[in-house]
């Protein structure tokens, strides 16, 4: 990995946590890629390089309050980790905000603050 790859963001403009973390990465010098998941999903392959980046299983990546959690049962216990990453690629609201990938490394801005750990 070089150092030209550029940071990127999973970003959804009507979330406030995700519209913060933007602006905290332009307050940093930083122009990161945006990604609107909701509009373009990530690939299944995406998903999963994000989760070993941030060293999670896929739950914590997931929205678990969304109605579609529930519909979908995704809170089976039974259910694989790429059964749960292909509902993520199927549903992206499910996929939690926002995400930054930066220096090989990535984080959650919840709080905004907990990505500057990474850049």
């Amino acid at each position: 990995m070089t150092m030209t790859e550029p940071t990127r963001i999973f970003h959804n403009p009507r979330c406030s946590k995700s519209r913060q973390t933007l602006e905290l990465l332009q307050q940093q010098g930083i122009e990161p890629e945006i990604i609107r998941y909701l509009e373009t999903p990530p690939t299944e392959q995406e998903l999963l390089q994000v989760l070993d980046l941030l060293d999670c299983e896929p739950r914590k990546i997931m929205r678990t309050k969304e109605t579609e959690y529930r519909e979908q049962s995704l809170d089976n216990p039974e259910l694989t980790r790429e059964q749960l990453v292909e509902a993520m690629v199927k549903t992206p609201k499910l996929i939690e905000r926002p995400i930054v990938i930066a220096n090989g490394k990535a984080a959650i801005g919840r709080p905004p603050e907990s990505v500057l750990d990474i850049l």
